[in-house]
């Protein structure tokens, strides 16, 4: 009960809900003058039949037959006073049965209901609240940060402008704050000065607001904005953004990085600080049909291979681990190391046919860029009509028609990139060209993390997710790149030695046996042991650099949290 009281006193107090009680009173003053009048004919007439009542009689009957309960123990004996008594029952079902709920539905039980819903919406956040994330959209890269936050148990809450949706989120156990995104009151309310960082992934317009917004509350929070030209990364430093990621161009890089051609050089993927992480192709090289014990790369080089993908299937690599033609090593090693490989595998060509890039786009686009980069041939297909000097590497069509891509060179081509982002047209094109091509290398975007499983079940040999790069971007902000993402579902990252491991050596440690996540480095305060020994001791002041899938991650937090 004292809920509702509050509620109702907190619906009094606001502008609408006083207008929309003045009106209900209004109507309610309206309708006691009816009565009353009623009421006053009601004598008269009855007077003129020769029949006396009370005041109190008159209220009764004008009541009873404007509310149609119609009792009949007082009754008009004339036509005059029958038709009074009709004009009375038929004004009454017009006030008391259709104008009465209406009034009090539209003016007063709505509102009251609504202000009840808007009071399950939180506007502000406690006054303790530090070292949280602030999220100003609710979107895929949203979604994909709020997983990882989630994981790491670290606080976040989104601000959220509308009421229904804020509700939604709500209910569905999100940390809400409502709120307009571009107001300050808005980061008062959730503590911004004590926030960990804000992240901006809207447009960059309002990117650009916010950020300004902002920066004039809380000078020293940084703030991680999207942008997508060099105008609008300009802008937004203008404006107070930290850093401003530019998703597309790394989207780019990320696929053109995995791609097959030219020679059987390990292509660097990932860097953490001193240690370098590369792929490399088995194709066409002397390994092709060995197993990792019979390549003798670790004796050879000193290079650490932690795992290999097979058919986008990431596996963890052991002695007895089978390379295939299709398999594509994952190696851990110094610069150094990385050299000593390329000596030895830079001679194998694998294919000088372009690359095929699926898609004109701004991903599509920052491919072609990175391919180039590279030295690598690529042909992009595209709908639209390109300009007469960059035609060359364009092949206009339907990428959806064999034949535009039989004329992009789909017969002969190493790797074909999926660049577009409707991630139901890349499914169709993955099953596409691995219909045309069982054995070509196919790479795809995602725009959605839900859609990484069905491009690898489609054929895609690689899968990146749109919202897991930016995702991980903005959390690699947060924690300081402790965390690197490799690719859907692959990452490196770095933590304290759990105190269940310390005075171990890694043998000992069975963290691989255990969890699946392979130690790759060691790091103390003056060193870094990039593929230590498995006879290294951890020590209490030491850091270990990991890297395993998502599950074989959790599943360590999980085991030495």
């Amino acid at each position: 009960m004292k809920s509702y009281v509050s509620h109702l006193m907190r619906y009094v107090q606001t502008r609408s809900g006083q207008r929309n009680v003045r009106l209900l009173l209004r109507y309610l003053l309206v309708f006691l003058g009816l009565v009353t009048v009623y009421s006053l004919l009601f004598h008269t007439l009855m007077l003129r039949e020769g029949q006396e009542h009370s005041w109190l009689t008159g209220f009764y009957w004008t009541l009873t037959v404007m509310s149609t309960l119609g009792f009949g123990d007082i009754t008009f004996h004339t036509d005059l006073g029958r038709l009074f008594s009709i004009i009375v029952l038929l004004s009454g079902m017009a006030f008391l049965l259709v104008l009465m709920p209406f009034t009090f539905i539209e003016f007063f039980y709505s509102p009251w209901m609504r202000a009840q819903s808007e009071a399950r919406a939180p506007r502000q956040l406690p006054p303790a609240t530090r070292n949280h994330a602030i999220l100003t959209h609710f979107d895929p890269v949203s979604m994909a940060l709020i997983h990882r936050l989630t994981q790491c148990h670290h606080p976040y809450v989104i601000i959220v402008r509308d009421l229904t949706q804020a509700l939604e989120l709500h209910d569905q156990g999100y940390n809400i704050v409502l709120g307009a995104p571009d107001s300050p009151a808005t980061y008062e309310n959730v503590q911004v000065r004590h926030a960990a960082l804000v992240s901006a992934t809207g447009d960059e317009i309002i990117n650009t607001n916010i950020a300004f917004t902002v920066r004039e509350i809380a000078p020293h929070v940084p703030i991680i904005s999207l942008a997508d030209t060099d105008s609008a990364e300009e802008i937004l430093k203008l404006a107070g953004s930290s850093r401003v990621l530019r998703l597309h161009e790394m989207m780019g890089r990320s696929l053109a990085h995995r791609t097959l051609g030219g020679d059987a050089r390990a292509h660097v993927i990932g860097r953490f600080e001193e240690l370098f992480i590369a792929e490399a192709t088995v194709a066409g090289t002397p390994l092709s049909g060995k197993t990792l014990a019979e390549s003798r790369l670790r004796e050879l080089v000193g290079i650490t291979v932690v795992g290999v993908w097979e058919r986008g299937r990431f596996e963890t690599a052991g002695p007895q681990t089978h390379l295939g033609p299709h398999t594509v090593l994952v190696l851990a090693a110094s610069n150094d190391q990385l050299k000593r490989y390329n000596e030895l595998f830079c001679i194998y060509h694998l294919s000088s046919a372009p690359v095929i890039v699926i898609g004109g786009g701004r991903v599509g686009r920052a491919t072609g860029d990175a391919l180039a980069r590279r030295n690598l041939e690529f042909v992009i297909v595209e709908r639209e009509k390109q300009p007469a000097e960059s035609a060359a590497r364009f092949v206009q069509g339907d990428a959806a028609s064999i034949g535009t891509l039989e004329q992009a060179g789909i017969g002969t081509a190493p790797t074909v990139i999926i660049t577009t982002n409707n991630d139901d047209a890349n499914v169709f094109l993955t099953i596409l060209c691995r219909r045309l091509r069982p054995d070509i290398q196919i790479i795809s975007r995602a725009t959605l993390e839900q859609n990484v499983s069905t491009l690898h079940r489609a054929g895609a040999d690689f899968v990146m997710s749109y919202a897991s790069m930016g995702a991980n971007a903005i959390f690699n902000v947060l924690r300081r790149a402790d965390v690197l993402m490799l690719a859907e579902g692959l990452t490196v990252f770095r933590v304290k030695v759990p105190p269940p491991l310390v005075g171990k050596s890694i043998t000992e440690s069975a963290v691989r046996g255990e969890t699946g996540c392979s130690i790759v480095a060691l790091k103390t305060d003056t060193s870094l042991d990039i593929n230590p020994d498995p006879k290294s001791i951890l020590t209490a002041d030491a850091e270990i650099i990991l890297i395993g899938v998502v599950d074989d991650q959790n599943r360590f937090f999980k085991n030495y949290s």
